[in-house]
């Protein structure tokens, strides 16, 4: 790969990123332009101004990109109820395509010819953001100094630093008791003191939920409305995707719920352990599988189930921007036509459960599933031809080998 002329770098304003940054700057010599995201990871994000200002950027680029990761990313996932090995809801791995999205996209706005990323060598993040920026711009380079660079420990990180007149926080000098990524999603933790998984995670590992047998004593019950299977409003209040998922997020973290210990498979082929936080995704999950109970068909909703692990392993493994998954997209945004209503759900000590659904598109009959007298919505004659029908390959089978042992 010729050297790169000018390089649009996802930059956090973090020790890393920072030595990534001046790392591109004296490897390449190149011009680099620093594109920060809020997705919603709690963090104060001027800052990584003022640090990209003091090592000599000029194009700096900070946005607030919590509304679109909401809207078309993190809720067209949940219309699949996505998760990953059964458990996982791709907290990291929907905010990665969207980034990426970005990193082009400025690369093209101001002429560079690469982007960077911080991704090591080891994990998804690396095959997310190339995979994703490929497909997005098939000549665009892009650079990995974790896979490049002679920087192998924190000493040689800390040194290459200090040479280079890089900040480094007091609490950056010793090793990190583990690695955090967050956004508005969820906070993934790993590394370190996680990394032998038959050993508890230690309670300071949690940021965003109490622990479940602290939470109130008392359930709280809340209703989430539904249209055409995303979630609109909380107790009747209408709010935007991001400002919606922020408040489950409170509400889920101060009731304990959504966390989860897990030993995933990566998808470069090794196993690696992970603490995840996901209190108002946990909410939303189950409120539209309530939804769904009564507004979407049953064959529909068994093929939609058929189809999702399969959809959630291309989030994970970084092909968000493929024609598979953008087809799988367009079979389960034809099944939301009438994922609308309203669902009551119970909030407590880590569970979140629905208790209560309706809507104006059900296709629940009470007549029909009545133990009561159903005015003849159902004739349970009916019954015997069905059965009948469905038996006889049954009945053939078990014929034939009861003939062949006689």
């Amino acid at each position: 790969m010729s050297a790169p002329k000018k390089v649009v770098l996802a930059y956090s304003g973090g020790l890393d990123t920072s030595i990534i940054l001046k790392w591109l700057q004296t490897e390449y010599g190149c011009d680099v332009v620093t594109f920060t995201a809020d997705l919603g990871q709690g963090e104060e994000l001027e800052p990584a101004r003022a640090k990209a200002e003091l090592l000599g950027v000029s194009e700096i680029y900070i946005e607030d990109l919590r509304e679109e990761f909401v809207r078309d990313f993190v809720f067209p996932m949940f219309r699949a109820n996505a998760v990953y090995e059964g458990l996982y809801l791709l907290g990291t791995s929907i905010a990665r395509p969207l980034i990426s999205k970005r990193l082009v996209e400025i690369a093209e706005q101001t002429g560079a010819d690469a982007v960077a990323h911080g991704a090591t060598g080891k994990g998804n993040d690396q095959v997310r953001f190339e995979l994703s920026a490929y497909a997005l711009n098939p000549d665009i380079k892009v650079i990995a100094p974790w896979r490049e660079w002679d920087l192998s420990s924190r000493t040689k990180l800390i040194d290459f630093a200090e040479k280079n007149q890089i900040p480094i926080a007091k609490d950056k000098r010793g090793e990190a008791p583990f690695s955090v990524d967050a956004n508005l999603l969820h906070t993934s933790s790993e590394g370190k003191v996680l990394e032998d998984p038959a050993q508890d995670a230690p309670d300071y590992v949690y940021q965003r939920t109490v622990n479940p047998e602290d939470a109130p004593n008392t359930p709280e019950f809340i209703e989430i409305g539904f249209e055409k299977g995303d979630a609109v409003s909380i107790n009747g209040e209408a709010l935007s995707p991001a400002a919606l998922l922020t408040k489950l997020n409170e509400l889920g973290g101060k009731h304990g719920i959504g966390r989860l210990d897990l030993v995933e498979g990566r998808f470069v082929g090794m196993k690696s352990r992970g603490i995840y936080e996901t209190p108002g995704g946990t909410i939303l999950l189950e409120a539209h599988r309530g939804i769904e109970q009564i507004t979407l068909d049953r064959g529909a909703g068994h093929l939609k189930d058929e189809l999702m692990p399969r959809y959630a392993e291309l989030i994970y493994n970084g092909f968000w921007f493929s024609p598979e998954r953008e087809m799988l997209q367009a079979a389960i945004d034809k099944s939301q036509e009438h994922v609308t209503g309203t669902v009551r759900l119970k909030l407590y000590k880590g569970l979140a459960r629905t208790v209560g659904r309706w809507s104006d598109h059900s296709l629940y009959s009470e007549a029909h599933v009545t133990f009561e007298e159903d005015a003849g919505a159902y004739d349970q004659q009916d019954a015997a031809g069905f059965i009948q029908l469905n038996a006889l390959r049954l009945k053939l089978i078990a014929a034939r080998n009861r003939r062949l042992k006689g």
